[in-house]
């Protein structure tokens, strides 16, 4: 007998299993980033313990794609579980499965085998808010959370507060106005501050430096828009998207001021005063994005509308400036957070 390759195909088989086992061992993608408890009883003990409300998922694991893409899209929102992990206790209830995980869904009155459903309950496991089912986007989740911390009389933090004014936002639909001063890096600092303004892009149209600015209507209209911009010098030319725009641009700016809109082109430095410091290398929302380059610009410390892991990456970042990173502006958070993930500490 050959004695080799026996132990050669010994050897092989111990290496492809514990590859296995290492695989095996990552979360289920239907999880998503979340550190879950996976013991209820334990979740509503940590409850009482920590005074906080228990997040409470049903979630079928190995899931359906919409199972899959509320993983990925939702509960890998680093923002989304920043707030879970911090603000809640976590626990995950499969709902595909017996023994104890049938045990909640019995108690809960969960059907098995269903797409993802969220409650948020308390120590004596009754519901705070309204159950989360047939919604699988990342306002839903956000706004059952503010929701509940509200009700729980629990201060929302500044970074859940803007995630959902900025959902609010993007599904009402952004409107746009093009606005050009003396200079456009001041511009995007002051044009930042403004409340409803979500995103500010630098750059050139028809000769000009333009901020092209993405906002709330239901915040600040279009006119109210211009005229606090006209109040920071930031509105010498307007570049009116429609028709309505240049009607509205010329009672507060005057014809002469008001032009239609032409091609943008972006500048190649946007958030100026955010790219000049260690702060680019943190993923981050549009409008914190807004928010931290208007901070900057004031000298002013961005951190206090940051999320703990992004304050905690700051750090990290500033003790390891040795290390190639690559900026986020304007890249999805997402995206951007997967490709520092593993330098980010995270919160026992």
């Amino acid at each position: 007998m050959n004695y080799q390759l026996i132990v050669v195909l010994i050897s092989s088989f111990l290496i492809s299993t514990c590859s296995l086992l290492t695989a095996s061992a990552d979360p289920p993608v239907e999880l998503g980033k979340v550190d879950w408890l996976r013991d209820f009883d334990k979740g509503i003990a940590l409850s009482k313990k920590q005074q906080k409300p228990v997040f409470l998922l049903f979630q079928e694991v190995p899931g359906c794609a919409t199972c899959k893409n509320y993983g990925k899209n939702v509960l890998s929102h680093p923002l989304i579980v920043d707030a879970i992990e911090n603000l809640f206790v976590p626990v995950a209830i499969f709902n595909n499965k017996g023994g104890e995980d049938a045990k909640i869904l019995k108690l809960y009155g969960e059907p098995s085998w269903n797409n993802p459903v969220v409650r948020i309950v308390d120590e004596k496991q009754k519901d705070i808010v309204k159950r989360v089912g047939s919604n699988y986007s990342q306002l839903g989740i956000v706004q059952a959370m503010v929701h509940a911390l509200q009700a729980k009389n629990i201060a929302v933090p500044t970074y859940l507060d803007l995630l959902e004014k900025e959902l609010l936002a993007k599904h009402s639909k952004l409107e746009t106005a093009n606005l050009s001063m003396y200079c456009f890096w001041t511009g995007e600092k002051q044009l930042g501050k403004i409340d409803g303004v979500v995103e500010t892009q630098p750059g050139f149209m028809g000769g000009r430096e333009v901020v092209q600015v993405k906002y709330d209507r239901a915040i600040v209209n279009y006119e109210k828009l211009v005229k606090k911009a006209v109040a920071t010098n930031c509105a010498s030319h307007v570049y009116a998207e429609n028709a309505q725009q240049q009607k509205k641009a010329n009672k507060v700016v005057g014809q002469k001021a008001v032009s239609a809109k032409s091609n943008f082109r972006l500048d190649k430095d946007p958030k100026y005063y955010l790219s000049r410091t260690s702060y680019q290398y943190i993923p981050m929302t549009a409008l914190q994005a807004v928010k931290v380059n208007s901070l900057i610009g004031e000298n002013k410390n961005p951190e206090s509308i940051l999320s703990p892991r992004q304050v905690a990456l700051a750090k990290y970042v500033k003790n390891h400036s040795n290390k190639s990173w690559t900026s986020a502006i304007n890249q999805d958070i997402i995206v951007a957070w997967n490709k520092v993930e593993d330098f980010v500490p995270k919160e026992k």
